[in-house]
């Protein structure tokens, strides 16, 4: 990708190149690579195809590659690889490599054998090359051993990081605003049977949460209650037959180990050697199932696991710092956590972005582990993990793709369970906000002081570190931006007013490398947009279900979105149907991204997985049910928001052959439909505004809706009692008939009452509406063209092959087929020019 910045004095250009990122220009329409990101590792990573993501890059084999019990890594900046140059690993069972060292630029080489586990050493395979530019971000963790070698000797030891702090606690936070809160959750587990229960194993997940509250009182008050308490139900539990055939479920497992290791490690005293060694064989023994996986290799090749990631990642971490320093197999899971943490994580290693790659309604599920383990890290260490260039991104991130008083970007499972940001969601930003002074996250948590207050996960540490503050900013940094975008999972989200709710048109806009399945949706080149902390158009369903009929064919499937089918058809549930935003230009008057969606519809899902999930729902993945082929060759999406009020979205659609498209809309009210303009209006009473969604195109299209899913969601899968949340929503298509090619200009305006709307005015091609004129070329034979000018200020955005109008003056575009943006950026009148930015893949390359 190329970008120009021209600096305008009086409306003389002063040119001031600068070239950014990768890759050049490459054709932007369907292209032969399959996957951005593999599912299973089945490629060795990096070579000379791929641009790494950080410096150190680890090296990862797939499975196929490892024919003994154990595999050796070399890595040199010398094809021979001599003595003295060369980084020979240990040979280990796990198929990663950490450098633990900056790289210098250059050509490095790495190869790797198997080795047998009485060590006998196979041959080396072919040798794999790759480049470091210089330009990579930097992030480099100490060797296993600095790490190993600080460990805590004592107990408790799971919150060393927490020792100083939990010292002088009691002493200070009976005034804390959450020890009364506090106080009533250890309450209420003290109040309880959970010890006596003969049934406590059928119960593990309902009263872990009562062992966690009565350590944060116990660690906080040093009330000897909590403790006893704890011992108590510890003590029931090993005299207790446990029923191991619900071990088989990783969160049931997941939590009766961390009941076990919070009694184990914060009562250690008051236990007997005896009791204190059946809890370690216990805790192993369970283990078995879900986070002994230090030896199979799926963790460092898996793109997605979410709940490895989640739990069993923490949990296993916390089993090899209990026991690592008498117990062997303890000693690999921790070597095995702290490696893979390096290599995979946060946000499986191919994130940068600081936001979740399965979107934001399950990063709640992970901001225990993400807050955990550079916390630990960093404290036996020495070296700061909060340094890595995921959470020096989280802060912004976190409060753009889920602002204050506003529903989330809308992306991923469970996005609409939360109308305002989640508790941990804050809590985590709480925690950026003290550890870094991210001035972000400590404005998003001063706004939401309440609901944080709510969250008890992180509540042993923000009560511990209470004396650790940050600024309690009433404003924003001034050189924020009014958009984001997300390279590497593939969002960019844009605010007219983020400090204000009741004036923030919130657009979401996603075409993610990551594709869709696990916990993402089939919903490349879709958006959302909210207004006043509503939805005006947003993906519709409910996730009651991971994979029952409704999700799968109401709320994960292409059709619940804003998005296209062709012919009927939308994207299978795989990472070959993935999106890439190929560009975005942001100034003060104009936001505007483009979304390449050309190779998501692929056909049908390939995994086990999915399969077996639509057996189960009786669904097959067949083109009368949404699911096949297309002979989509290109499918991107221009998207536009003119500030403050207005979305503007250019489709360029074109098929090897004619086929149907149904351009997608969803709204939480009812459309009016002005069937005969292509006009479509909803009305928003409780907030007190309109939209005015109007489509343009060549080709005439038929405009329907209706408020029924294809699908309906279970009763019996809804919360009781909150039956009537889950409301009927309303979907509207507009159906062009077949055709090759078509283009479709959708101009939306939002109109708060009492404001008086800009009449919107075509002639020909050319369109007027209040202070913007806008010129787009909708015939599919000629190249796409478009041209949006802010009549009162000037700012000017164009794509195309000519050069550009700027006032009285012509710039000379520099690549045909660009985007340039003239407008005010970073304090500047600026002239940007972009061309096609690609994503990072990290499995096999394009067929040659």
């Amino acid at each position: 990708m190329k970008k120009h910045s021209l600096l305008i004095h009086g409306m003389a250009f002063i040119l001031c190149l600068s070239i950014l990122y990768g890759p050049d220009k490459i054709q932007a329409q369907k292209t032969s690579l399959v996957r951005v990101h593999e599912n299973v590792r089945e490629t060795p990573y990096p070579q000379k195809e791929h641009q790494v993501y950080i410096n150190p890059t680890p090296l990862l084999v797939p499975k196929s590659m490892k024919t003994e019990a154990l595999i050796q890594f070399e890595l040199s900046n010398d094809s021979t690889f001599p003595a003295g140059k060369t980084m020979t690993d240990t040979p280990k069972p796990w198929l990663m490599f950490n450098p633990h060292r900056i790289l210098e630029k250059g050509t490095w080489y790495w190869r790797v054998r198997s080795v047998t586990d009485k060590g006998e050493k196979k041959a080396w395979n072919p040798v794999w090359k790759f480049q470091i530019s210089g330009e990579e971000p930097q992030f480099v963790t100490p060797s296993f051993q600095a790490f190993f070698q600080n460990l805590p000797k004592g107990y408790p030891r799971l919150y060393c990081f927490l020792e100083k702090d939990l010292k002088t606690a009691p002493q200070r936070i009976t005034s804390h605003p959450e020890y009364k809160d506090m106080t009533s959750r250890a309450a209420t587990a003290m109040k309880s049977n959970f010890d006596t229960d003969p049934n406590v194993y059928r119960y593990i997940r309902k009263y872990n949460p009562y062992v966690a509250w009565l350590q944060t009182a116990w660690l906080l008050t040093r009330d000897t209650q909590y403790a006893q308490k704890m011992v108590s139900y510890t003590r029931h539990l090993l005299r207790t037959k446990p029923d191991k055939a619900l071990w088989k479920d990783d969160f049931y497992s997941g939590e009766l180990i961390e009941s076990l290791l919070y009694a184990y490690d914060s009562c250690h005293d008051l236990f007997t050697p005896q009791e204190l060694q059946q809890m370690e064989q216990m805790i192993f023994e369970v283990a078995k199932g879900h986070h002994m996986v230090q030896r199979s290799g799926n963790e460092e090749t898996h793109i997605f696991n979410n709940h490895y990631w989640q739990h069993c990642f923490r949990q296993m971490l916390q089993i090899g710092l209990m026991f690592a320093d008498r117990n062997e197999t303890a000693r690999e899971m921790l070597e095995y956590c702290y490696e893979v943490w390096t290599a995979r994580a946060p946000a499986s290693g191919f994130n940068r972005d600081g936001e979740w790659h399965n979107g934001t309604g399950y990063f709640t599920a992970n901001t225990h582990t993400l807050y955990y383990v550079p916390s630990l890290f960093s404290y036996l260490t020495g070296t700061d993990f909060l340094k890595h260039p995921w959470y020096q991104n989280a802060g912004k991130a976190l409060l753009y793709t889920f602002p204050v008083g506003t529903m989330s970007a809308g992306f991923g499972d469970g996005n609409e369970r939360q109308p305002v940001p989640d508790r941990q969601r804050l809590a985590f930003a709480d925690f950026l906000a003290r550890e870094t002074g991210n001035p972000y996250a400590a404005w998003y948590v001063n706004h939401c002081q309440r609901d944080l207050r709510r969250d008890f996960e992180l509540r042993l540490y923000r009560m511990a570190r209470s004396e650790k503050t940050y600024s309690d900013n009433k404003q924003l940094p001034e050189d924020r931006g009014n958009a984001l975008w997300l390279e590497d999972i593939g969002e960019v989200v844009a605010h007219s007013a983020l400090q204000n709710t009741n004036r923030n048109l919130f657009l979401s806009f996603r075409s993610s490398p990551f594709g869709s399945g696990s916990h993402t949706l089939a919903d490349q080149n879709s958006f959302n947009l909210h207004f006043r902390g509503v939805p005006v158009y947003r993906s519709t369903g409910y996730y009651l279900n991971f994979s029952d009929a409704h999700n799968l064919m109401s709320y994960r499937h292409t059709r619940a979105h804003n998005s296209i089918l062709v012919d009927g058809i939308g994207q299978p549930f795989t990472t070959r149907a993935y999106g890439k935003i190929t560009r975005m230009l942001n100034g003060e008057t104009i936001t505007y991204a483009v979304g390449d969606a050309s190779n998501a519809y692929c056909g049908v899902s390939e995994y086990p997985m999915w399969i077996e999930n639509f057996k189960k729902a009786g669904i097959t993945q067949t083109p009368e049910n949404g699911f096949g082929e297309t002979p989509l060759t290109k499918y991107r999406r221009h998207i536009f928001l003119l500030h403050p009020d207005i979305v503007l979205i250019y489709d360029e659609l074109e098929a090897s052959r004619p086929v149907r498209w149904d351009w997608l809309l969803h709204s939480p009210v009812q459309f009016q439909i002005d069937e005969k303009n292509a006009t479509l209006t909803t009305r928003y009473e409780q907030k007190q505004f309109s939209s005015v969604a109007q489509l343009f195109s060549n080709q005439p299209c038929e405009i329907t809706q209706t408020d029924q899913f294809v699908c309906p969601p279970d009763p019996k899968k809804m919360k009781k009692g909150q039956e009537s949340k889950y409301v009927n929503q309303w979907h509207l298509t507009a159906t062009f008939q077949p055709s090759a090619a078509n283009r479709i200009l959708t101009v939306i305006r939002i109109l708060p009452d009492g404001q008086k709307m800009s009449e919107l005015i075509r002639k020909g091609n050319t369109f007027t509406c209040g202070r913007w004129k806008i010129q787009a070329e909708l015939d599919p034979t000629q190249p796409a063209s478009l041209q949006v000018v802010n009549t009162r200020n000037n700012a000017t955005f164009s794509l195309g092959n000519d050069d550009v109008q700027i006032g009285g003056t012509t710039y000379k575009r520099l690549e045909k087929g660009s985007s340039v943006l003239y407008d005010k950026i970073d304090g500047e009148w600026l002239v940007h020019e972009m061309s096609d930015y690609e994503p990072q893949f990290t499995g096999a390359g394009p067929a040659k």
